[in-house]
């Protein structure tokens, strides 16, 4: 047995089944909610068969969200290092236990559930990261039409993680330290002054390491690094000063031919690996540490840690 409405519509005579009656079925409350329902769609002069029949047909092609994470993915316009790291979380912590879901089963409490499990490993910035990017899709399918509530409005980042300021300043006092005990370490002369250049002109390591010779302006003393070697992929002009350009003399004087200013120690023409950068820099922390007094020791060991 089911629960049928029968009315007219613009003249038609029309007929919506409301569901089944029985066990698994409609209740009989639950006929009177639905009935109050088809009438009000009645009332505002709607079929309320043919609503039911519209609203079945867009969940049969409703697409899941897999198929539009793919799409903003593909299409929405972002940096390529940021679009690399979000399809990495996509894939990662995304894909398997939301992918095959509709929009509309994304609900905020799963969202949360999930984030919560992936803070739960100890990654925070991780989850940050996969509820800005169920945001966004939803965001993005909102734009082409398809609009469903989105669940990680409710889901505050604050509500997930909260992370401590990084202050990277280094006071006068610091930078004193760091050339002093620079000189300190056993280390290829060409990594030291590496090492000032990124402290004079505040670039990416990797933006100095993969630098090349045409890139150079010897006569304006300008440095210009080309759009596809910055995250933003626009070119970026560096203006050295005369200490950088003393630099970079010595770096003409050691690469040996190789196009790129700072070459790899074994291989010419491939750049030096920022990883030996990373080693030298550690090394002075550490020879700093050592030279102190206990006390002072340990503020450093602290003020390391913070950072």
């Amino acid at each position: 047995m089911s629960f049928r409405f029968n009315y007219r519509v613009n003249g038609r005579q029309e007929t919506v089944t409301l569901g089944r009656y029985g066990v698994g079925g409609m209740t009989l409350a639950e006929a009177r909610t639905a009935l109050a329902e088809a009438r009000k769609t009645l009332n505002s002069g709607e079929s309320p068969a043919r609503t039911k029949t519209e609203r079945i047909q867009q969940r049969k092609a409703e697409e899941s969200f897999a198929v539009w994470a793919e799409r903003w993915l593909e299409k929405y316009k972002m940096a390529e290092s940021t679009r690399g790291m979000r399809r990495w979380t996509y894939e990662h912590d995304l894909k398997k236990p939301f992918g095959a879901l509709l929009l509309s089963e994304i609900t905020e409490q799963r969202l949360r559930e999930l984030c919560d499990r992936v803070v739960e490993r100890k990654a925070p910035a991780v989850a940050v990261h996969a509820r800005e990017i169920v945001l966004q899709v939803f965001r993005y399918a909102d734009s082409r039409g398809v609009r469903h509530p989105n669940p990680a409005l409710g889901v505050r980042p604050v509500s997930i993680a909260t992370f401590a300021p990084r202050d990277r300043t280094l006071s006068p006092n610091e930078i004193r330290w760091f050339y002093k005990y620079l000189e300190r370490i056993q280390s290829a002369p060409t990594i030291k002054l590496a090492c000032k250049m990124l402290l004079l002109r505040l670039v990416r390591k990797s933006e100095l390491t993969d630098a090349t010779w045409d890139e150079i302006d010897f006569e304006r003393a300008l440095w210009t690094i080309p759009g596809a070697r910055m995250k933003r992929r626009n070119p970026h002009k560096v203006y050295l000063p005369h200490q950088a350009m003393e630099i970079l003399v010595a770096f003409k004087t050691c690469a040996g031919g190789s196009r790129f200013i700072l070459p790899n120690r074994y291989d010419i023409d491939r750049p030096m690996n920022g990883v030996s950068l990373n080693g030298v820099l550690t090394k002075v922390v550490e020879t700093a540490i050592c030279a102190c007094t206990p006390t002072t020791a340990t503020a450093v060991r602290t003020r390391l840690r913070r950072r």
